[in-house]
């Protein structure tokens, strides 16, 4: 009995072992990507000491530098990153390791042009720029694979190396050389199990003649017209990228330490990437987030791009880059941030669930194609005043840090986002704007202060876990998933819906049955026509807009059935169908516009529906007060108010008795308080 208990106490030592090794932020970091290889003279000690007099706690290196580490086949030259690791870990600072497979050295290109990506219609890369490569090669995989078990071998042991990044901002970007399209055609027969007529069948293929009698017939994406191919071409792109990072995942598990962690970083355009699959091995998954500056900035780039990878990733994430100055490749686009926007927008980034914020990067480069990509440090390599302001910011972010490190949300709004309808609406447009306006969407719930998320439909068909869906055109939907949109409506959800969903099945066909199909229970009406249109008012303007009472592009003759009505166009002929309607269904509500709404009448619409389902009230705050809450890791409530302004707000603190994390104020409910121009108040609830 004594071993047997000595044993179970053995197991639970080693799994709080397990547990504890896994790595885990204790306090947020704030650094920046740092390239020692780019300086224009040797200058590595002194820019760890401005890092330290900074206050700088993290950088990412070596993402870029495969040229570096490999100059030429098989001679690997890791001396000069031993020498950073090793300075960085004396001062403190802590190191994410890239593997640098996004940009190919000379000698690989030159030997093997092979790995060089084929563009449609005869296209082709040319050395010169990253990302220029068939990333699925197995050329180019070979080497891939030497060069970062040939890192993994020397530095997983590091002390310094926290972390490791796989490849950079990785999408198929175009690929469509020849292999590459055998693997589609071996992904679509196992897909369809090697049934030509089923193909032919959903594919519509006898369309144009189309219709093929054997695999070998099956045509290249180059001049393809069908939205079924490429609609599933663009599922395959996606599922080769997953693919490739998990690769690499698998290879960087195989060397690094339990207290070390892997990661990648997307762009927040993130309609090419299966960000689940991706995401699949990764603890802490990473996004890029550039966003306007000066009187355009808003703080609602970063909300989106956090709200989107923390929902799929169910975790906290890390912003691997952002802006530190004027961005761009080229001097079009040098907007520097106000005083105290870097601050702010830092905060922002805490606000919405990242544990981390690094910039791009510690140093402006002196030549190369992002030469005005501006970092920390300008091109003359001294403090200035972006560097006083880092400063400032990492000073707080060392008192506070660990109060707003690991912010939990529980969001009662979501945003269903769909890759398919994406890039579906792309090949069939119906407008010069966005087809798919799901960044409207997001602009009409946070600048009205409704905290959301960004759910991938493809993924989940669970809604139960939030009170609103807000839905951009579904255009492209399997009935099982429409039908999970009309159970949670009976169920007493609420849904704002656009225009065009429901229209095609989940192969980009066109349903042959009356507009919206599935939905049609949970909408409450159908159609069976739709027009063009240029600018429409609303008749009486139904929801009092000071601002564009407009829709646009697109109109649907709406037959309600058991919808009510909530506006019309004002237009002679248009105007005998409703285009804005909502039903009430089992428990629930679904709100549906059957046109394009001006941005200020699709706000009016949104904060119609979140008031009636409880979410916020008609008297809560709006734009340029935003309010970004969540709970801290020792179980506090923690809120964030921005003042998006250069002038003064005064809001009042409708909230119990908190703490002003920065200034260590008591603030009372009921207190009123200042907001600075491009201020930021953090309250933590006592």
């Amino acid at each position: 009995m004594k071993n047997k208990n000595y044993f179970i106490l053995l197991v639970l030592f080693l799994s709080a072992l397990q547990i504890k090794a896994q790595y885990s932020f204790d306090n947020v970091l704030y650094g920046a990507a740092y390239y020692h290889e780019y300086m224009p003279y040797e200058r590595l000690d002194e820019d760890i000491r401005l890092m330290k007099r900074a206050g700088l706690t993290v950088v990412r290196v070596g993402e870029s530098a495969w040229g570096v580490f490999e100059p030429q086949e098989g001679n690997f030259e890791f001396e000069w990153m031993d020498r950073i690791l090793d300075k960085m870990h004396a001062a403190g600072i802590k190191v994410i390791l890239g593997t640098p497979t996004y940009s190919i050295p000379a000698w690989l290109a030159y030997k093997h042009p092979e790995v060089l990506a084929e563009h449609a219609k005869g296209n082709k890369a040319y050395y010169g720029i990253r990302q220029n490569m068939d990333f699925t090669n197995p050329t180019y995989q070979f080497y891939c694979e030497r060069i970062i078990r040939k890192m993994l071998e020397r530095y997983a042991q590091h002390p310094a190396v926290i972390g490791y990044q796989v490849d950079n901002e990785t999408e198929a970007r175009g690929v469509n050389n020849r292999d590459y399209f055998f693997g589609f055609r071996n992904y679509i027969k196992q897909k369809f199990n090697n049934d030509l007529n089923l193909l032919a069948k959903e594919w519509g293929m006898n369309y144009w003649g189309m219709n093929i009698n054997t695999w070998e017939e099956f045509y290249p994406r180059d001049g393809v017209t069908s939205p079924s191919y490429k609609n599933e071409w663009e599922r395959y792109n996606r599922k080769e990228v997953a693919d490739f990072l998990n690769w690499q995942c698998d290879l960087v598990n195989e060397y690094k330490r339990k207290d070390q962690f892997v990661t990648h970083c997307f762009m927040p355009d993130f309609h090419n990437i299966d960000q689940v699959e991706s995401f699949r091995q990764m603890q802490y998954p990473a996004i890029n987030v550039y966003h306007d500056v000066q009187d355009k900035q808003d703080g609602q780039r970063i909300a989106y791009a956090g709200d989107f990878v923390r929902t799929v990733a169910d975790n906290n994430y890390i912003v691997m880059e952002t802006n530190a100055q004027g961005i761009g490749w080229d001097a079009r686009t040098q907007f520097p941030p106000y005083d105290n926007q870097l601050r702010q927008n830092v905060y922002a980034h805490y606000a919405s669930g990242a544990n981390m914020v690094e910039y791009w990067h510690w140093s402006t480069l002196h030549y190369g194609q992002e030469t005005y990509w501006r970092g920390v440090l300008g091109h003359d390599l001294q403090p200035n005043r972006i560097y006083k302001e880092f400063t400032t910011t990492a000073k707080e972010l060392e008192r506070i840090g660990s109060h707003i490190v690991n912010l939990k949300k529980k969001n009662r709004a979501a945003i269903l986002y769909s890759h398919d309808s994406y890039h579906a609406l792309g090949f069939m447009p119906y407008t010069y704007k966005s087809n798919y306006p799901i960044d409207m969407v997001h602009k009409a719930l946070y600048f009205q202060n409704i905290e959301t998320d960004i759910i991938p439909c493809d993924k989940t068909t669970d809604f139960s876990g939030y009170d609103m869906l807000v839905i951009p055109p579904l255009y492209v939907a399997t009935d099982q998933l429409l039908l999970a949109i009309d159970e949670f409506v009976q169920s007493g959800g609420h849904v704002v819906m656009m225009h065009k969903s429901g229209y095609c099945n989940e192969h980009s066909a066109v349903r042959a049955t009356l507009a919206p199909g599935p939905l049609r229970k949970a909408c409450g009406f159908h159609y069976q026509e739709f027009s063009t249109i240029g600018d429409l008012s609303l008749k009486d303007n139904p929801f009092q807009l000071e601002g564009k009472n407009q829709i646009s592009d697109w109109y649907e003759f709406l037959i309600p059935e058991t919808a009510t009505p909530l506006a019309y166009a004002e237009h002679p002929f248009f105007g005998k169908w409703p285009v804005v309607t909502e039903n009430k269904y089992g428990k629930g509500k679904l709100t549906y516009i059957g046109a394009y709404p001006s941005q200020e009448l699709l706000n009016a619409i949104v904060r119609k529906a979140a008031i009636h389902a409880g979410i916020i009230s008609s008297e809560s705050d709006v734009f340029p007060i935003i309010q970004r809450s969540g709970i801290n890791k020792a179980g506090k409530a923690i809120r964030y108010f921005f003042n998006y302004s250069s002038e003064s707000k005064e809001i009042t603190h409708n909230y119990p008795t908190s703490k002003e994390l920065i200034s260590g104020k008591t603030v009372k409910e009921g207190d009123h308080v200042t907001l600075p121009p491009w201020g930021v108040l953090i309250m933590e609830v006592y």
